[in-house]
């Protein structure tokens, strides 16, 4: 009888567990389900290719070959140090990101790579949605297939937001410093580099003071990560 008792309680657990863990994995069927329904949405509306030229062809692009290499590391030290290292996703940043996420019970970080920011800024809303990641990592696939490391980086740097209306750092540049991005200083690229993770909040015409703070963190990546002394 006193096992009996005993065995009760825990099987209870482990029937809740159970449920919990089945209720998970339909959840996250569902979620993958949408989030690709998603991306072959975007991408069936405007392929990859037709999308890269769009970008191409912007009044202020600028290639990868005309952007100083300083303000690629530090882009690369405060965005995604693993850039060249990892594939469309990394597995590091994404567990980080989800531990963090779990804690806070909210996408309060993405993890996301400079290829899944790339494929964000192509095709979808900046919304917090985890059907949304999901169509992001397919798109960042694509993106890998097609195109080598500096593509994607040059593109990006074509296509993110500096605040201010300024898209892409040819555009910011020029908007905030009447400077083409291989006369930049090492402090306004610097400067630049730390504006589009949160561009409203770090517009240098709005908020200066949290510019130069962001600024300071893209300086001390850099350090971290061996790009500057």
């Amino acid at each position: 009888m006193k096992k009996n008792k005993k065995s009760k309680p825990f099987g209870f657990v482990k029937d809740i567990l159970i449920f919990i863990l089945f209720v998970g994995v339909i959840i996250t069927a569902i979620t993958v389900k949408n989030g690709y329904d998603m991306y072959k949405k975007a991408i069936n509306d405007t392929s990859i290719t037709e999308r890269v030229q769009e970008i191409k062809d912007m009044k202020y692009y600028v290639k990868i070959s005309d952007i100083p290499i300083s303000y690629k590391n530090a882009v690369i030290a405060i965005e995604d140090n693993r850039f060249y290292e990892h594939g469309p996703f990394d597995i590091v940043s994404l567990g980080r990101a989800v531990i963090t996420n779990i804690k806070d019970m909210s996408l309060t970080e993405g993890g996301s790579t400079i290829t899944q920011q790339l494929a964000k800024n192509m095709y979808f809303s900046q919304e917090k949605r985890f059907s949304r990641k999901v169509a992001e990592v397919f798109v960042a696939f694509d993106l890998e297939k097609k195109y080598n490391k500096d593509e994607i980086l040059e593109y990006y740097m074509n296509i993110i937001y500096y605040g201010d209306g300024y898209i892409g750092i040819g555009q910011a540049s020029m908007g905030y410093f009447d400077k083409t991005p291989n006369e930049l200083t090492f402090d306004e690229q610097t400067l630049l580099a730390g504006l589009p993770n949160a561009p409203s909040a770090y517009a240098l015409t709005s908020n200066p003071d949290l510019a130069l703070q962001r600024q300071q963190m893209v300086i001390d990546a850099m350090k971290k990560y061996n790009y500057v002394d």
